[in-house]
């Protein structure tokens, strides 16, 4: 006898998972772990067993539960779910399930719907931060329909608008985990940067790259791979992060001058292979980065920003492999730190199907089925 879980498959922004309520799921983390690792289809090759897709970008899950933040919701729980091991990391968080994070908990009672737009206040317990999500609900439901377009998604749907607050060190508590704009890692400058996302961003050309090469270019490139790698690790433990040798973040921005009419442009790894767009939480961070002077981005944002200190209300186009992602900054500049107000930018997302999902009662049977 399998054991049932009520389950929404949805996709969010340009990635695709299951959404959980908490408490459809064991309270123990190791057995919450071992059921999303069943349930995706983990170490079976291509995840035929499960419900996964085999790709980093549809091997993820949202848990999702009512917050007991005065300042929330709800709260979201993001899990990059592995697929060749038995691991899942809830280090990183992920801005494009976070894109149905508040639409699932519109749909699932947590949170009343308004006439219009609903704004649901979200915690993401991955980062401990906060983001104001905007769903379209017309007479009282959500709507998934509508003309916003986002590289990476075929055809249109209703925007989401996610406005991260205070996103700077939110894995680390500092913007600049070194303490420096700008490193030199193994012969190569390098800003280590937390916006959103921990992340280490190199000029693509100091790898001996152009920067605007396609996702499979990269994959294949393996001396690139190995390279990217040593320099992650090597800056994992400059920012305080400790070993990241099994762990995805740091992420890895290769960037470069845009060719295509934005400011700049990304070929973000997650951290093995090159994302076949761009995470939102990676484009605030190589947002957060461009807009500040002295770093790797300096040289490479065009047209350049002003370096006076200043208030900035400023929108960075990033060139990513299947289009831009724009990021919307309020930010304030000085000398002495730059503090990122808020971060905002708009996604979609689509319920794709709700029903129950199984997994073989060796991996988990609720204490219920049990004495039943």
């Amino acid at each position: 006898m399998q054991t049932s879980i009520p389950c929404t498959m949805m996709r969010g922004g340009t990635s695709r998972g299951p959404y959980f309520l908490a408490n459809d799921l064991p309270r123990d983390w190791e057995t919450q772990k071992q059921v999303l690792l069943s349930a995706m289809g983990s170490c079976t090759g291509q995840q035929i067993d499960g419900i996964g897709g085999a790709t980093s970008l549809t091997s993820k899950a949202a848990i999702i539960s009512v917050s007991d933040s005065p300042d929330a919701d709800i709260d979201y729980l993001f899990a990059q779910v592995s697929i060749d091991d038995m691991s899942v990391d809830t280090a990183p968080s992920c801005g494009n399930i976070l894109s149905g994070a508040a639409p699932f908990a519109i749909e699932s009672g947590l949170v009343r719907a308004q006439l219009g737009e609903t704004l649901v206040r979200v915690r993401n317990l991955n980062t401990n931060s906060f983001i104001h999500v905007l769903v379209q609900t017309p007479n009282g439901f959500v709507n998934y329909e509508g003309e916003t377009q986002i590289d990476g998604v075929e055809g249109s749907a209703a925007p989401v608008m996610l406005n991260f607050l205070n996103v700077a060190g939110t894995k680390t508590g500092k913007l600049f985990p070194t303490g420096q704009l700008k490193d030199t890692i193994l012969g190569t400058e390098v800003s280590c940067i937390d916006a959103a996302m921990p992340m280490v961003l190199i000029p693509a050309t100091s790898l001996g790259i152009k920067g605007n090469e396609s996702k499979q270019t990269l994959d294949n490139d393996k001396n690139l791979l190995t390279r990217i790698e040593a320099i992650r690790l090597i800056a994992g433990e400059k920012m305080g992060l400790g070993d990241v040798a099994n762990q995805v973040i740091p992420k890895v921005g290769l960037l470069s001058a845009p060719q295509q009419g934005g400011n700049i442009t990304s070929r973000y790894f997650v951290p093995h292979n090159c994302h076949a767009s761009h995470s939102a939480t990676g484009a605030i961070c190589v947002s957060v980065c461009s807009a500040i002077p002295g770093t790797v981005a300096d040289d490479l944002i065009l047209p350049n920003l002003p370096s006076q200190n200043a208030q900035k209300n400023k929108q960075i186009i990033i060139e990513h492999p299947s289009g831009k992602i724009t990021i919307a900054l309020n930010m304030t500049l000085n000398q002495e730190t730059s503090q990122i107000h808020q971060a905002g930018l708009v996604r979609t997302a689509r319920r794709l199907f709700r029903g129950e999902l199984y997994v073989p009662s060796k991996v988990w049977t609720p204490l219920t089925l049990q004495v039943g």
